[in-house]
């Protein structure tokens, strides 16, 4: 075996810097080779060990009564919904993978957050994505070169998700500057489970085999974990073996195989999936977790290639893997259900009660590092925070300095065509959402609406009933460039608030924390005023955070993305007659505004796409007053008053109206609503705004309720009618629904 020298080129090649060569030689009490400098370099880089954000993602809350797996403990949160049942849910980020490879990066994501899933013992159940980009619009190659990873990202997605047969039911779609080369793929799951099946990754019993399953390991997606934390450069563009490349197929037998193995009782202890840093992570983490050791035989591991080194197998992504501990004597039984698969299922080693992460090629030891010092101590650093004068300056900006529109109805038309605003049916019509039968409210209103079966064969359980859940993710992140604080909190607040137009009281979050290079002080304290007052918000509405996903040095070489903090919400509904959509239902209903008219136009879609300005303070939160909107809200549904609810966001009131008319499919139906005529009544985006609709005599018990409420108008016709100002309602539709394909497409 060829001896590589450690020189303080291939050191700092790796991400690691000379204090933190000095702690792993103290760590290991003397030089590492090159397989173990690899296994360090992944497993501390931001991407395994978040490093610079874990003291700031501590400020997160973690706890409550029907958290059952909290965040940071496994692969995946797990919540209590009743009746012995949960929901496991995550999501993850593929970013710089899919700049690379849009469709590979974004497809194998899609893979990895589903094992994330059902490792955990969990029936995924749906996906659920949230994307970033630059402008499509135009003919500049920049945005050629937008639309190529766009329409690679989501035919990825598409393609994993429809192969695999899990729907993927929702998400969102920003388009911004800020993406242009460093494009944002963050993707989720949620799988049920009963309360007595969950599965942990934790490798307990010394004796116990390790027993790897799933697909042979290849070169493809060497050492992903440490190319996702470093910026995109040229060089790194062109990275691709840092590129895993997924196979669906092989994933649906690996989780078919999975749950039958871990439904066979006493034949698992542990197990865990092969995700970032591969088969590192998942012997050191799961000997972490129990204070046990593993040794494995890499001669034992099944590889695709030839001729492999031991780095290459520790550090190989590639997909559809697991690491499995089985109770001793039953390893048979277990390679047996592999095998009836037509996977490899073999045994590749043991626990240990030494605590060692050891790595053998035969009798030869080739890595040999404590599992807890590696798994759990790596550098934490506390980076400096500075807050960017464009920030200070950018706030100072007044909006109603700028000059009315001269034309309010093309106005209107203009906003409906944003690709950030328009209909994403050019995304969802390429993916599934109906396949398991499940979906209730499709794509294209303000949550996702699943109806989950609770007669559960696949999972060992016959029953009746079902639980209905609501999910959504969101994250405005020019708020979060302008005013990082208060955009932490819309975000989680605005989740809350689509969950509650459809019907369901919040419940948890997972996370996505997208940004810069944190050793730039002013991307620091853009992470710690958005974890911050994201922070808040879920105290406020009682949402605990799960468990997510950092992913930094979201940076191209022009520049950093806008700070991204996603924030998926998961909602229960209690009642399925609940369930509530966003369109108007029918002609004579009365329009209700609930919250305030309001006129703040910082931060607005308004102000980027008629004015190209990217300025001003974004509309200040009140958690308390939101808290009690939702409130609210859900209760005039659960009275039966409301026909239908929309949150009030990127565009203001006019076009949540003109959504309100236009969403229903081809049912279109107009309203005449009196409002003020100004720039700041019709496209301000004032926040805690829900858009409803009732009839005369609920409407006016929603008026004497003693809520924050304003009559707008009433529904009818086939016109939107604002004061003076009118549109057919065919037109706001076809401009809206058309706008995406009309660029994609032609």
């Amino acid at each position: 075996m060829k001896i590589i020298s450690i020189t303080p080129e291939i050191i700092a090649k790796h991400g690691i810097t000379p204090d933190e060569y000095e702690r792993i030689k103290k760590i290991l009490g003397r030089e590492p080779n090159i397989t173990e400098l690899g296994i360090f370099s992944v497993m501390w880089s931001e991407h395994c060990s978040y490093k610079n954000s874990k003291p700031e993602l501590k400020k997160f809350p973690r706890d409550g009564d029907f958290i059952l797996v909290k965040a940071g403990e496994e692969n995946a949160g797990i919540v209590d919904v009743g009746d012995g049942w949960a929901i496991a849910f995550k999501i993850e980020s593929h970013n710089h993978p899919s700049a690379v490879e849009p469709f590979q990066g974004a497809a194998t994501g899609m893979g990895g957050i589903i094992r994330d899933i059902f490792t955990m013992g969990s029936r995924p159940i749906f996906g659920f994505n949230s994307l970033r980009f630059g402008p499509i619009e135009g003919n500049s190659a920049q945005a050629v070169t937008n639309r190529r990873l766009f329409t690679g990202v989501v035919a990825g997605i598409a393609h994993y998700g429809n192969c695999i047969g899990i729907p993927t039911v929702g998400g969102e779609v920003y388009f911004d500057d800020s993406y242009n080369g460093n494009p944002l793929v963050n993707a989720l799951c949620l799988g049920i489970i009963r309360h007595d099946q969950i599965k942990r990754g934790k490798a307990e019993g010394v004796g116990n085999p390790v027993i790897y399953v799933g697909s042979a390991t290849g070169k493809d997606g060497l050492a992903g974990a440490a190319f996702a934390s470093r910026e995109l450069t040229k060089e790194s563009q062109a990275d691709r073996p840092a590129v895993q490349v997924g196979d669906p197929f092989m994933e649906k037998l690996l989780l078919e195989a999975c749950l039958e193995v871990m439904r066979t009782e006493g034949l698992v202890v542990g197990i865990q999936d092969m995700g970032a840093a591969g088969l590192t992570c998942s012997t050191c983490e799961t000997a972490s977790r129990a204070g046990t050791g593993n040794e494995i035989d890499l001669n034992l591991v099944p590889q695709r290639e030839a001729g492999m080194t031991p780095y290459e197998i520790m550090l190989s992504e590639s997909q559809e893997r697991m690491l499995l501990i089985a109770n001793k004597g039953r390893e048979k039984e277990v390679e047996a259900i592999f095998k009836k698969w037509d996977l490899h299922g073999v045994t590749i080693g043991k626990v240990t009660g030494d605590g060692m992460m050891r790595v053998k090629v035969g009798k030869e030891v080739v890595a040999e590092i404590p599992a807890a010092k590696l798994a759990d101590d790596a550098p934490i650093y506390h980076r400096e925070a500075k807050q960017p004068a464009a920030e200070i300056e950018n706030q100072k900006f007044n909006p109603l300095s700028l000059p009315e529109p001269k034309d309010y109805e093309k106005t209107l038309l203009e906003l409906l065509k944003s690709p950030t605003i328009a209909s994403k049916n050019w995304v969802y019509r390429q993916y599934d959402h109906m396949v398991q039968d499940g979906t209730v409210v499709l794509p294209g209103s303000d949550a996702a609406v699943i109806r989950i079966n609770l007669d559960r064969p696949d999972l060992g359980y016959r029953g009746t009933g079902a639980k209905h859940i609501a999910f959504t993710t969101d994250c405005n992140s020019t708020y979060c460039l302008l005013d990082p604080y208060e955009g932490g909190k819309t975000a989680v607040a605005e989740a809350a608030r689509n969950l509650v137009c459809s019907g369901a009281r919040p419940l948890a979050v997972t996370d996505c924390m997208n940004f810069g290079n944190p050793m730039k002080p002013e991307v620091f304290w853009q992470l710690r005023q958005c974890v911050e007052g994201a922070s808040e918000a879920c105290r406020a509405f009682n949402t605990p955070v799960t468990g997510g996903n950092v992913s930094l040095y979201n940076e191209s070489p022009v520049a950093a993305v806008d700070p991204t903090p996603t924030i998926g919400m998961l909602g229960l509904i209690d009642d399925p007659k609940h369930i509530t959509t966003q369109w108007f239902k029918a002609a004579g209903d009365v329009v209700l505004l609930l919250g305030e008219l309001g006129a703040e136009l910082g931060g607005s879609e308004y102000l980027k796409r008629i004015h190209k300005i990217k300025k001003g303070a974004p509309p200040k939160m009140d958690l308390a007053n939101a808290k009690h909107i939702h409130d609210a809200v859900l209760n005039f549904i659960r009275q039966g008053w409301v026909k239908s609810a929309h949150d009030c966001s990127e565009g203001g009131l006019a076009v949540a109206l003109a959504e309100c008319c236009i969403s229903n499919g081809d049912a279109l139906l107009g309203a005449t609503i009196e409002l003020p005529v100004s720039a700041a009544a019709l496209f301000g985006e004032t926040q805690s705004r829900i858009v409803l609709s009732a009839t005369p005599a609920n409407a006016a018990k929603i008026l004497a309720a003693g809520v924050p409420v304003a009559r707008l108008g009433v529904t009818g016709g086939d016109e939107l009618k604002i004061g003076s100002l009118q549109w057919p309602v065919a037109k706001l539709r076809n401009t809206w629904w058309s706008a995406i394909g009309k660029v994609m497409d032609r």
